[in-house]
């Protein structure tokens, strides 16, 4: 491996740990922590004229209170369709559907629910933790083959340091936003 497969090995592990840190946060966004938010249907997609489309390119997705997330269709002829890609989700919401809008409120969340949510978080923390001891392996393995094949075996070693630090620092973001968002569901 050359100097410059290294750099570029090292730059990919760059990218690919801000990648799964952006995953966590995208991810721990759709949980849901007794507060509606448009978010939490980011993921729903909707059979709009033969394919699959996102929820938010075929109606208006918005909050009218803490409580409650509204969702207007620009055809009135998507309701029953919305109604059942939200069922399909299985995120444990009822849409209300009125002829005009469709109507879901979020109960407030019970104890137990709150943590199996935090359980739920913690998961995805795990995850996100995994991938980038993943990425650090890959990175690590460019490196003893640029040593094996001349790269001097010292400045291995400052790299090696230099992951292994980088690592620390993404761990200690990962267990920030999880203790954020475990904050945030056992707020009352």
């Amino acid at each position: 491996m050359t100097e410059e497969e290294l750099e570029m090995a090292i730059e990919i592990f760059g990218e690919s740990m801000d990648e799964s840190m952006q995953h966590l946060a995208g991810e721990l966004t759709k949980i849901r922590a007794g507060k509606a938010s448009p978010t939490m249907l980011s993921g729903i997609m909707v059979e709009y004229y033969g394919s699959p489309t996102p929820l938010n390119q075929v109606s208006n997705v918005g909050t009218t209170d803490s409580r409650t997330i509204s969702i207007q269709p620009w055809e009135k002829g998507m309701l029953g369709t919305i109604e059942k890609a939200i069922f399909e989700a299985n995120l444990g919401l009822t849409p209300m559907n009125d002829g005009e809008f469709i109507r879901i409120n979020i109960p407030p969340l019970t104890e137990e629910r709150r943590i199996q949510l935090v359980k739920q978080a913690k998961s995805l923390g795990e995850d996100t933790k995994v991938s980038l001891r993943s990425a650090r392996h890959k990175v690590m393995d460019a490196i003893k083959s640029a040593v094996k094949n001349g790269y001097p075996e010292d400045a291995g070693k400052r790299r090696e340091a230099e992951i292994e630090k980088q690592l620390k620092a993404y761990y200690e973001k990962t267990e920030g936003l999880v203790k954020t968002k475990e904050e945030d569901i056992m707020t009352i």
